[in-house]
């Protein structure tokens, strides 16, 4: 996974206590990461439909949705893609004791370990909102928080 995504996942929460659109350098400032390399990540987001675009003085970025619609997966594919983390090279019928192709009637052992895995993984972020972890920073660092975060945006 992406550095992106972090920063994505990060922006998106900090977008569900801003009061109206946030400009990427405003973004990029509040998380100390590079404004052209965050603005790449927005992009993506904005490709998705998770977030879109204001123009003018008042300008920024916004979410498209309640935060509770948007799950933690929509960002990570929106960033990274949906592509599955393992890909099969089809391995066991290569090789001096390779397996006759007539005879893989199922995905090996070890393919149906990692797309299981893939499935969890997708599951798990799949059951998290951005509704979710803002609460959860609520939760772990105090009500004002989100709120400091508000007020800083202006």
């Amino acid at each position: 996974m992406s550095g992106g995504v972090e920063w994505a996942v990060h922006c998106c929460v900090v977008l569900t206590a801003a009061r109206g659109p946030v400009p990427a350098a405003r973004l990029a400032e509040l998380h100390d990461v590079s404004g052209s390399y965050l603005a790449k990540q927005l992009q993506s987001l904005a490709r998705a439909g998770l977030i879109h675009s204001v123009q003018g003085h008042a300008g920024g970025y916004a979410l498209t949705r309640d935060p509770a619609d948007i799950t933690v997966l929509d960002v990570v594919e929106a960033v990274d893609g949906a592509a599955p983390a393992f890909t099969c090279t089809g391995i066991r019928q290569r090789g001096p004791l390779a397996t006759p192709a007539e005879a893989c009637t199922l995905p090996c052992p070890v393919h149906r370990t990692m797309m299981a895995a893939d499935d969890a993984w997708r599951a798990s972020l799949r059951a998290v909102t951005i509704a979710d972890l803002a609460q959860m920073v609520t939760a772990d660092s105090g009500p004002s928080t989100l709120l400091t975060v508000r007020q800083w945006l202006g």
